[in-house]
Order: structure tokens, then C-alpha cells, then sequence
């Protein structure tokens, strides 16, 4: 539910402790009331009714945060707290976030802005925001210790700069990072160009998400924050598939899809049908000697990468992290490899003993797709999405870019599945069939393998003289 109270600033609000640069009394004469959502759906786009205009951007599964305008500043107020966010249907997890939310809402404003950022800390430690890749007074790159005292709990601190260069941004924290990281802590941001850019081309469709990984062991809603590695969930804008949202646009728009990294791992991102070019990273647009035609785009940890491509073929493309297991759900890691092992007759022993028992693996994983296998209370199944055709067998970081030539002009609701036209769906062939060619050839090396010697070798010992092996 999205709670748009009244932006309040007058006597009697509550005053905010300043950060560890000077803020002024403008800044600290009132607060504006936070603004909540706690729904999981995508929402509109934010078209600005204050300050300077711009095109906005979609946050998949998100929001943008309003503002109120004072002073020609555009203030903001980010509450870090607990929150619950809906990783799919069926299955919770208890993370810290922004607003009621994890990832927190996408914050727009426009080059040349001041801004002024009010956080309050409700969580039970220290915190700090830090502006990924903002250039600003060291005072507000938000760094405990360093530039600033960590905000305690109960406390609210104000951070205030201009948005000096347009672009690709992130926020999250730099106060126990690895714990309020892995706990769900960040945010998109994006700076508008003030005027029109030569780096920077119009787009009809503007989406944003964050990469997010946690570790949530089967039936429990907290995840683990000491994992370095052997993370289980995958997720975009901390959704797994099948509850992600489709990216839905109409033919032939032109798209625009920012991509920021807050994982432990590289995700070589993949779209379906159409290619792209590289036309921004965390330091700005890309110059356009540089930009080549790409199917995959691999985005580091820490990173953000701004792809855009012409939608000009109808359909349901796929969009997913390319490695396999970022595409499944709560994956165990010491599962065993059992295709091709006939276990029948010892499966049907033991479900004697263990009714609900299922074998796993015999035939390949994409069995779990259709059955029904019992699971804890709030666990997500480790592939699922159910398409017109059946089980999609996915899970993770995967979604639908669904192109529509009847799609109205800013319209983002869901289309529905793509009709194909007839003859253009792959189908079971029942004719005759010609012997398939197989190879046999084991292939070549590089160099001649090492050959045994053919006389054998003669070792002589010799022992020191005198009968004594020295010092």
C-alpha cells in the first residue's frame, strides 16, 4: 500500500540532526513525511509535478520516491527500517529496506538539482547512506567513521549536494555493509539530463532494477549474513521468478534497461530476440565509438550497466542472469548427480518409511517443475512460472520482455501471453526420419603425447669417501 501523506513543513515537525557536513537552517527548519509502499507490484511512472520535467524511469517491482520542492531544493526522506517484502507468492522474507520496501524506492531528480535527503535510522545499529558514484562534498559520500559519524538508531541525519552529471546510481549503506547488504539495504537513483544530451538518446521505455543475492534456508523468512559465497536466491529488485514482473513494452519503441550490481558475483545478463548496446555505466553515458551490438552484458559486483535496443520483434522474450543456478529457487549445493542412476527399487523402500520421499535428479531437474513435492511453510519452489505451454521450469533472476504492437503508449500492464502467428511454433515432427550424422572422432591435441622412454634408464649411487657424510 502506497501511503502519499501530506508533505508536511511547518512549526512544530520534527527537527533532523544534521550529518557531518553543514546543513542549513532551511534544511533543518522541518521534515517531510516519509512516504511508504509495502505493495510488490510495479508501479507507474513518477511524472514530475514540481521541479524541473523529465522522462521518468519504471522501477521493476518498485517505485519512485515523491518529493516536495522548498526553496528550489527537492527534498526526499528515506526511513531505513525492517520490512517484510514478497520475494514471490507464497514465500516472505524478513529483510531491511527504505520506505516498507526492499530495494528501496528509486530516487529521480534532474542535473543541476540540489537535493536534500533526510534519513532516518530505524534499525537497531548504526547506519549511513553512501550515493554510488555521485560526485559530491566528501562530507555527504556517507561513510562511517570516515566522512561522517554513523546515524544511531532512532536518529535522522540530512544529506545535501547537487546532482552534478546525469546518469546510472546507486545508494546503500556504508555502516556494517556486509550485514545491512545482505539484509536487503539499497536503492536505485537516476539523474535526469537538464537539457539534451549527445550521449544521451530519448527513449519511449525507461526500466531499473538492482541485482540482489540472499541465503534463506527452506522454511525460514531471516537470511544469513554471514555468507560469502553459497548464496540460494537470486533475485531482481529482491523478486525471484516466477513473481517478477514482465518488462512490457509496445513495437518498436525504444528501450532503455539500467542494471546495478549489489551481489558478491559477476551476472552476465541475457535478452532474447533482439540485440542491444552498451550506452551507460556508473560513470556516465558511453561514448558512441565504443557502443557494439551485444546479446549478453556482464555487470561486475559494484557495477551498473544501461543497455538499450530497438523492440522491434513481436513476442515473449526471455531476460535472465545467464548463469544456470542464478535461474533457480532455495537450490541446495551438495545435491548429487543421479541422471542416468536407475534408484526405483531403493526409492520405493524408503518411501515405506518416508511417505513423502521423491526422487530427484533421475532424469534431469526439470522434474521438480511438476510435482508436488511437499515443502516447509515458506519456501519457494526451486523452479516454477507456469507459460502457455507448460512448466518454464525458471526461477531466480529471470523474466519476460513482452513486445506488443497494440500496446498503447505508456501502457504497462501485463498483455497477456503473445499469440503467434500460425506456422511459427516449434512443433513434434511425425514423418519419416533421416539417420542423424554423429561424430566419433576423439579430436586432435595440440602437441604429440609424452611417449615412454624405450631403454630403460641406469641410476649409479655413489657413496662418499672415507665412510662419513660431513657436516
Amino acid at each position: 500500500m502506497l501511503s502519499r501523506r501530506k508533505l508536511i513543513g511547518g512549526a512544530g515537525a520534527i527537527t533532523a540532526t544534521a550529518s557531518a557536513a553543514a546543513v542549513s537552517k532551511v534544511a533543518m527548519a522541518a521534515l517531510p513525511e516519509p512516504v511508504i509502499q509495502t505493495t510488490p507490484d510495479t508501479a507507474p511512472p513518477l511524472h514530475p509535478g514540481t521541479g524541473r520535467p523529465y522522462n521518468p524511469v519504471v522501477t521493476l517491482n518498485g517505485w519512485t520516491l515523491p518529493w516536495r520542492m522548498n526553496g528550489g531544493v527537492k527534498e526526499f526522506h528515506l526511513v531505513a527500517e525492517a520490512v517484510v517484502r514478497e520475494m514471490t507468492p507464497g514465500f516472505n522474507a524478513h529483510l531491511w529496506g527504505y520506505n516498507g520496501q526492499s530495494p528501496g524506492p528509486t530516487i529521480e531528480v534532474v542535473e543541476g538539482d540540489r537535493v536534500r535527503i533526510f534519513v532516518t535510522n530505524k534499525l537497531p545499529e548504526l547506519h549511513s547512506v553512501h550515493w554510488h558514484g555521485q560526485r559530491l562534498p566528501n562530507g555527504m559520500d556517507g561513510v562511517t567513521g570516515l566522512t561522517q559519524p554513523g546515524i544511531p538508531p532512532g536518529k535522522t541525519f540530512v544529506y545535501e549536494f547537487v546532482a552534478r552529471r546525469p546518469g546510472t546510481f546507486m545508494y546503500h549503506p556504508h555502516a556494517d555493509e556486509m550485514a545491512q547488504l545482505a539484509m536487503g539495504l539499497m536503492g536505485f537513483w537516476v539523474t535526469h539530463p537538464r537539457a539534451k544530451h549527445p550521449l544521451i538518446d530519448e527513449v519511449q521505455r525507461d526500466f531499473v532494477f538492482l541485482l540482489a543475492a540472499y541465503d534463506i534456508d527452506p522454511g525460514s523468512y531471516t537470511p544469513k549474513i554471514m555468507t560469502m559465497l553459497d548464496f540460494n536466491l537470486w533475485s531482481f529488485n529482491s523478486r525471484i521468478f516466477p513473481g517478477i514482473d514482465p518488462l512490457v513494452v509496445r513495437k518498436n519503441d525504444r528501450v532503455r534497461i539500467r542494471v546495478g550490481n549489489l551481489t558478491m558475483t559477476n551476472h552476465p545478463i541475457h535478452l532474447h530476440g533482439h540485440e542491444f548496446q552498451l550506452t551507460g555505466t556508473d560513470g556516465g553515458p558511453t561514448p558512441k565509438s565504443t557502443r557494439r551490438y551485444e546479446v549478453t552484458t556482464d555487470i561486475g559486483v559494484g557495477q551498473m550497466r544501461q543497455i538499450e535496443f530497438l523492440a522491434d520483434e513481436e513476442g515473449d522474450w526471455a531476460f535472465h542472469c545467464h548463469k544456470a543456478h542464478h535461474t533457480m529457487n532455495a537450490m541446495g549445493h551438495d545435491v548429487p548427480t543421479m541422471i542416468g542412476v536407475d534408484h526405483s527399487g531403493v526409492a520405493r523402500q524408503i518411501t515405506q518409511l518416508i511417505p513423502d520421499y521423491m526422487v530427484m535428479g533421475e532424469r534431469g531437474m526439470h522434474d521438480m517443475t511438476e510435482m508436488e513435492m511437499p515443502l516447509p511453510d515458506n519456501t519457494a519452489p526451486m523452479m516454477a512460472g507456469e507459460g502457455p505451454f507448460g512448466a518454464v521450469g525458471m526461477g531466480g533472476m529471470f523474466s519476460v520482455v513482452k513486445v506488443r504492437r497494440d500496446q498503447p503508449p505508456g501502457d504497462y500492464r501485463d498483455p497477456g501471453w503473445f499469440k503467434h502467428p500460425p506456422g511459427t511454433v516449434a512443433y513434434e515432427w511425425t514423418g519419416a526420419l533421416p539417420q542423424p550424422a554423429r561424430s566419433s572422432a576423439s579430436g586432435g591435441t595440440s602437441m604429440p603425447p609424452l611417449r615412454a622412454a624405450t631403454t630403460p634408464s641406469e641410476v649409479k649411487v655413489r657413496k662418499p669417501a672415507g665412510g662419513h657424510t660431513g657436516h
